[in-house]
């Protein structure tokens, strides 16, 4: 019996070895992003798919913002919302992975995403949002790829510019054009983080929102600004 199990054991190794060598040869390379901008995204093609049988859904509207025309306020109010970490690390979040491990123990289910801004840049650009083992370990590969093609700015920017702000509002460009009606460049420090807020659940929370939930994130994320002065340097070095 005991050599039943370790031979059946080998063999769920072995095919766990080659489904990720399959997908290490199939999943799209990030090199083509060093110097081109995406021209869509799976989740704008899913937005898209739902226009098509949901006619009571806003238009889907999305443009391209330069990293230089991003304000920096933006900038560092989406990283202490979503990824304190985001500078320093390879991609991974040690202390936020030990976090959704020790949240799912205490709350017996599966682990939160625990998601840094680079894994959540691989799923928007490539992938769903299921979290079936497949799914995550695509974006397992997909992160890597992102680290290692491109610098933190160029991801930050990718992301700024691909996350969804609201039903069918996608990237900051089109955010603070509808929300405040003026250019991602402008924005201050409070409309950062009322933007940065809704990247959780957009279609609920968003500057729209008039959810005291939503509006005690907002002032949450502020007080995270207020103690981390740090940012500032590396999203915005030349202001130093």
């Amino acid at each position: 019996m005991r050599r039943r199990l370790t031979l059946l054991g080998a063999a769920l190794v072995v095919v766990a070895l080659h489904i990720v060598f399959v997908q290490w040869l199939t999943l799209p390379s990030a090199e083509p992003l060093m110097s081109d901008n995406p021209t869509t995204t799976a989740f704008i093609d899913r937005y898209r798919t739902r226009l098509e049988s949901e006619a009571t859904l806003p238009p889907l509207r999305w443009e391209w913002v330069d990293y230089d025309q991003i304000s920096v306020h933006m900038k560092r109010a989406a990283v202490v919302a979503e990824d304190i970490e985001f500078f320093s690390h390879q991609g991974f979040s040690e202390a936020e992975i030990r976090e959704a491990v020790r949240d799912a123990i205490r709350d017996r289910e599966a682990p939160r995403g625990a998601s840094t801004i680079t894994q959540q840049t691989a799923k928007n650009l490539w992938l769903s949002p299921s979290r079936n083992p497949l799914r995550k370990m695509k974006e397992v590969i997909l992160t890597g790829r992102l680290e290692d093609e491109l610098s933190k700015p160029r991801i930050l920017e990718i992301y700024l510019n691909v996350a969804e702000f609201g039903l069918g509002i996608y990237g900051v460009g089109v955010a603070a054009d509808n929300y405040f009606g003026k250019s991602a460049s402008s924005l201050s420090e409070h409309e950062s983080a009322m933007l940065a807020a809704s990247l959780p659940r957009p279609a609920r929370w968003n500057p729209a929102s008039d959810s005291p939930y939503y509006l005690q994130y907002v002032e949450e994320i502020e007080d995270r600004l207020d103690r981390a002065d740090f940012l500032w340097k590396y999203v915005q070095p030349e202001l130093q």
